[in-house]
């Protein structure tokens, strides 16, 4: 499979790449500079530069064009301001999405956030603070323009996401009570999503749990 990831040089992205590499795919990692090459064709992904924030949807085409699967991995990040998620976590998201309808990708795995799927009320965002909560709305109205879409998406809210090395157990379903998350294992669940054909629209929660990646799909 030939993969589009925006996002390419995330902590998740990196780890997707190197995962889909391994297993003998075509991982191609969107990245903003020339700079971030190097990194991705040491895990063998092949680097296209664009930044999302201001590419046009041609442009974002071009890249996506021959894919079979993409992946949204992006965001604006810790320490971006509340402009920047918007502009990263849902119109790039909106961009992305878009660009695969028209080079005819239909496989779409998204990553959100968990709490996207829940009102951010005033409460919320005074517990929160308001930039998270920004995010979190930012999350949730990507997600609500890929369920308009005639594409085969999945929508992938991990809970919070650690460095931690991987244990490859997880607890995967439409709701999961909250928890933190490796992102080595955020990444194989992706690497397995990207192929799979039997979670087409739905959205799911992932946390650390006590059953094997590939078991817990199985059991969706």
């Amino acid at each position: 499979m030939r993969v589009v990831i925006a996002g390419g040089h995330g902590k998740i992205a990196l780890r997707l790449e190197s995962l889909l590499a391994a297993a003998g795919d075509t991982a191609v990692g969107i990245i903003r500079t020339a700079e971030q090459a190097g990194d991705l064709r040491e895990r063998s992904a092949e680097p296209a530069v664009l930044d999302l924030e201001t590419a046009t949807l041609d442009e974002a085409v071009g890249v996506l064009s021959g894919a079979d699967a993409a992946v949204f991995a992006a965001g604006a990040g810790p320490g971006s301001g509340l402009a920047r998620k918007d502009t990263v976590d849902r119109a790039a998201a909106v961009l992305f999405a878009e660009a695969a309808e028209a080079a005819g990708v239909r496989r779409f795995v998204q990553v959100s956030s968990m709490g996207a799927g829940a009102p951010v009320d005033a409460e919320v965002e005074a517990r929160v603070g308001e930039v998270f909560a920004a995010y979190l709305r930012a999350k949730a109205a990507a997600e609500d323009d890929l369920r308009s879409r005639d594409l085969d998406w999945t929508i992938l809210r991990p809970g919070r996401l650690t460095d931690d090395p991987g244990t490859g157990l997880v607890h995967l379903a439409d709701e999961v009570p909250r928890g933190d998350i490796p992102r080595d294992d955020v990444a194989e669940v992706l690497r397995l999503l990207v192929a799979d054909t039997t979670t087409y629209g739905r959205a799911l929660e992932l946390t650390g749990g006590n059953t094997p990646v590939a078991e817990a799909l199985e059991r969706l």
